[in-house]
């Protein structure tokens, strides 16, 4: 394995920083808010070293976005998640890290349909890349908790990837902590029992 230089490290270890301030700023403001300014200040650089290293505010949230993705497809190869029973739980257990991962700040929104943002993310090849390998891997999921008889097997195994993904930027969890009467493990519980097991009596 080639010796990374000292040099590598240091723009790697500021790459991280910008993706992360994105990140969070992401998740904070959404895309429109977000200026390079503020991600540059966040980050303590200027905003023109900063373009040296991603050249649109585009190319910035399309990398928190990929990051993201990388995380979660890092989660659903765990070993936690790769030994639990049935393909339902680990939907659940899906589900439950996205809302984590939200509840921390670091859930970039999702980019609405006209969205300069969701252009540019449709002409991303890694961020396009990573999307379809994990919508791929929870589709598979999906369709095995419909034959396990967990999931509803008349809903179009589509509409159940996308609620799973809606469910990761939903503000229900978020306004749910804000009113100080939970805290982050009973949200999380209360909105995975109501995307899993509904709004019907038991």
């Amino acid at each position: 394995m080639a010796k990374v230089s000292f040099r590598q490290q240091m723009l790697q270890a500021r790459e991280d920083a910008i993706v992360n301030a994105v990140n969070r700023l992401l998740a904070e403001k959404g895309f429109d808010a977000m200026t390079v300014d503020e991600v540059a200040a966040d980050v303590g650089i200027a905003k023109a070293s900063l373009y040296k290293h991603f050249p649109s505010k585009e190319e910035l949230a399309a990398a928190a976005m990929v990051r993201v993705l990388q995380r979660a497809r890092a989660f659903l190869d765990s070993d936690a998640v790769r030994q639990l029973p049935r393909a339902a739980d680990r939907l659940r257990a899906m589900a439950r890290w996205a809302l984590q991962v939200q509840l921390a700040g670091e859930m970039p929104a999702l980019p609405s349909q006209n969205s300069t943002l969701r252009s540019a993310l449709l002409q991303h090849r890694d961020y396009l890349d990573g999307l379809n390998d994990v919508s791929e891997h929870l589709g598979e999921l999906i369709v095995q908790a419909q034959r396990d008889g967990d999931v509803n097997p008349a809903l179009p195994p589509e509409l159940v990837l996308y609620t799973l993904y809606a469910l990761a930027c939903d503000p229900v969890a978020p306004l749910l902590k804000s009113t100080g009467q939970y805290d982050d493990e009973r949200v999380i519980e209360l909105v995975l029992s109501t995307c899993f097991d509904g709004l019907s009596a038991r």
